[in-house]
């Protein structure tokens, strides 16, 4: 009977072990049954904890604003008017078409201001082939009344732009210097930075729309310079072929100058 017991004993005991051994990590504190101290629930809790953190202080930094912006401030570039002479009547509606958005101005000064062909050249250009060096110039002179006008629209409504928005970038430009509370928050600060874009847009519009305009004067110089080369070219073979077919020895001189240009 003793030796049942023994052996009983022994067995309970090793049964507790095991059972401690694959208990979970709570456990009571300080001999109390009813508090329990579990780690992992703690760990999870820190966790978190440490997270709120992060977005409180995330939070915090986004509505934090800056005291010394005036660092980023630029100065509009301002544009006089344009105030172009006018003794004789020569460039009527030249000033109005410079500082305007006025196609019809631009129009009228352009064809004021340049020497139009005539009647007498007309009936003379209707007997001249496609090609030829009078026509080539008279497409020079078309193509250039025609994009002449348009870039003296442009300049004008470009001029005319940048006085009317002058106030709107005055006061992007002043609120973005701002260090006050009143334009600091994240949806304000955004809301700048979009406007800013806007008005950026808007800029690269209208320097698109000048940029347009030299590519096409651009063009007109590039054909008068063409015509220009080509005319010579065509001098030059015009004067060899003048030499080859005809006599041009001196009487009664031995040599004769070949070399030179009439």
């Amino acid at each position: 009977m003793k030796f049942s017991l023994t052996k009983r004993r022994k067995w309970l005991l090793g049964t507790g072990a095991a059972l401690l051994l694959t208990a979970t990590p709570s456990f009571a504190l300080f001999g109390i049954g009813d508090i329990v101290f579990d780690p992992t629930s703690y760990a999870s809790l820190v966790s978190q904890l440490t997270t709120l953190e992060t977005q409180y202080n995330m939070l915090k930094n986004n509505i934090t604003h800056f005291s010394l912006k005036q660092q980023w401030q630029t100065t509009l570039t301002t544009l006089k008017n344009a105030n172009v002479k006018n003794m004789f009547g020569e460039t009527n509606g030249m000033t109005t078409a410079l500082n305007s958005n006025s196609p019809s101005a631009s129009s009228t000064a352009w064809t004021t201001a340049t020497l139009q062909v005539n009647s007498d050249a007309t009936t003379y250009l209707k007997g001249q082939a496609s090609g030829s060096p009078q026509l080539s110039q008279l497409a020079m002179i078309e193509m250039s009344d025609s994009v002449s006008p348009d870039c003296l629209t442009a300049v004008g409504q470009y001029r005319s732009a940048r006085g009317q928005n002058a106030t709107a970038n005055s006061t992007l430009s002043t609120q973005q210097v701002d260090g006050t509370d009143s334009t600091n928050t994240e949806v304000e600060q955004l809301n700048l930075l979009n406007a800013a874009e806007a008005q950026k847009l808007s800029e690269m519009q209208s320097q698109g729309t000048l940029q347009t305009c030299l590519a096409s004067q651009m063009t007109v110089a590039n054909m008068q310079q063409r015509n220009a080369a080509a005319q010579d070219l065509n001098t030059s073979a015009f004067v060899q072929q003048q030499r080859s077919n005809n006599n041009v020895n001196a009487a009664q001189e031995s040599n004769t100058w070949r070399t030179y240009l009439p």
